[in-house]
């Protein structure tokens, strides 16, 4: 059982769970309550929404392994659990149980829900992580977008089943008198182009951890082709950028009272950005790039624990109950 916890990843699945329920409960609630919506109704599909996601996801871990067995017998053979403690069959059953529960959860709440877009999008993603375990994650840059965009669309998706359950109650002409879908989807889609950039950046470092199992593989990835020290370059730009994007967002974009959240993106974000890439510029051994991807998804994990800022500076500011317990003062 263990085994099949493990291929799974149930701490990456754990991981989603929490990032969809802080977007539902962190951030749309206080949205439709500031603007007088009702909360609390639609918990059904809010429930599917992440079981079709955890169950997609799982699949999607189970058929990456399936397809590194030879990569992972040399980057990490203590580790190797697809064809060891699980069969290559048992995992490929597994795979295919876990991704058409995942996919029909998905297309059962589109359907519910009225929106094209989710539909396509859970029919997409499965599609894209097979190709990606098959192929994609072996060639230059290409893989490591399609994990991205993937972790993306898992926040950006509770901003979609919002909006499209606003639409199936009111009008169409009423929802856009209001600034609810665009304050929806602005902070998802925030949230989401973090999750991208964090997990972009992730990616690549696993990457230059992986270089020699890859290369012996004749993989294409970017350490392979471009070498450590350019790959490295690319890594501080993105981190640059992400620095930029996030005091640009910051400036422009939140203007709650005070300074909170200029100070949880320095000290919680910024700094330890700062600290990634010196580690990055350190790292010389596969335990070194090892240290800088643990510090990358903690990075992301925080960022994402700025819902509850924003939660706590919305019921400030507008009157609002927090998680219906008490007003702030």
């Amino acid at each position: 059982m263990s085994s099949y916890l493990k291929l799974i990843r149930w701490e990456n699945l754990l991981f989603i769970f929490l990032i969809q329920w802080l977007m539902q409960h962190a951030i749309i609630y206080p949205l439709l309550q500031t603007f007088g919506f009702e909360t609390g109704q639609h918990q059904t599909f809010y429930l599917l929404l992440i079981a079709a996601t955890v169950l997609i996801s799982a699949g999607g871990y189970v058929i990456n392994d399936y397809f590194d067995v030879k990569i992972d017998r040399i980057n990490k053979p203590a580790k190797v659990i697809v064809g060891e403690s699980v069969s290559l069959r048992s995992a490929m059953v597994l795979y295919q149980l876990l991704t058409i529960l995942g996919t029909l959860t998905g297309i059962i709440l589109a359907f519910l829900s009225k929106s094209f877009t989710l539909g396509f999008i859970f029919i997409l993603t499965p599609g894209l992580l097979w190709f990606y375990s098959a192929s994609y994650k072996r060639q230059f840059m290409i893989g490591n977008l399609i994990v991205s965009l993937t972790a993306s669309l898992s926040i950006l998706i509770v901003g979609i089943l919002a909006v499209a359950l606003l639409k199936t109650q009111y009008s169409s002409e009423l929802l856009s008198q209001t600034p609810v879908p665009s304050q929806i989807y602005g902070w998802t889609g925030g949230f989401a182009g973090f999750a991208f950039l964090l997990t972009w950046i992730r990616e690549i470092i696993k990457d230059l951890e992986d270089a020699e199992g890859d290369r012996e593989m004749e993989c294409r990835t970017m350490p392979i082709k471009w070498g450590e020290t350019h790959t490295k370059r690319f890594l501080y730009a993105l981190i640059t950028f992400t620095i930029a994007s996030l005091f640009f967002i910051c400036f422009r974009y939140i203007h709650f009272e005070g300074t909170l959240t200029l100070r949880y993106l320095i000290f919680g974000i910024v700094i330890p950005l700062t600290v990634l890439a010196f580690l990055i510029f350190k790292a010389r051994r596969k335990e070194d790039f090892r240290q800088a991807s643990t510090l990358s998804k903690i990075i992301m994990l925080t960022g994402v624990f700025y819902s509850l800022i924003f939660y706590y500076l919305q019921a400030k500011e507008f009157g609002i109950s927090l998680f219906g317990l008490f007003l702030i003062k």
